[in-house]
């Protein structure tokens, strides 16, 4: 990943992915967009979900469920501008879920996920009435905007990352609060 909190091996992620009970799902975010790539990771890893944080060459959805059919496809949509909705649209036959973020794809250096910013949650909310998959939400998600992002969006389910962490790590006390505040937004 070029950006968020840092990449770790394959072989690790094949360590940790070995070790989640049945029941629990397990995530390959990649920022590779060819098809033979992504397959090979999934291999290696043992995931049994892949979200392409990066758009994808043509054909790749296909060669992904054609190699691998019981692989789950969470395609990331970066919400820069109400672009993001064709994107979502596109996507959409061939995925099982899309996440909204913030990043910058385009950057000199790519920002595909931990950035901590938001993104217009208008864009986002317009996208989820319209597209039939599961839509996640992440993007600069904190406990102090928590409640108003679920409330505005309604998204199917959350993806955090800087908004829990302190100095880079996990934060328990700010996962805590993260917690306690969807749950207000939600009840």
């Amino acid at each position: 990943m070029p950006s968020g909190p840092g990449p770790i091996s394959e072989e690790l992620i094949a360590e940790i992915t070995r070790t989640v009970p049945p029941g629990v799902d397990t995530f390959l975010l990649t920022c590779r967009s060819d098809a033979a790539g992504i397959i090979d990771q999934l291999r290696t890893t043992g995931c049994r979900t892949v979200q392409l944080v990066d758009t994808v060459e043509p054909g790749t959805y296909a060669e992904i469920r054609r190699e691998l059919p019981n692989v789950k496809i969470v395609q990331v949509i970066h919400v820069q501008d109400r672009g993001a909705l064709d994107e979502a649209h596109e996507a959409e036959p061939h995925v099982d879920a899309i996440l909204l973020d913030s990043g910058r794809p385009n950057a000199a250096i790519k920002e595909l996920g931990g950035t901590g910013r938001t993104h217009d949650w208008s864009v986002s909310a317009a996208l989820v009435r319209q597209v039939r998959v599961p839509v996640f939400l992440a993007g600069g998600l904190r406990e102090e905007n928590v409640r108003d992002a679920v409330r505005a969006v309604q998204p199917f389910g959350l993806d955090l990352c800087s908004g829990v962490r302190t100095n880079g790590r996990l934060d328990a006390e700010k996962l805590r609060r993260f917690v306690n505040a969807t749950r207000e937004a939600t009840s």
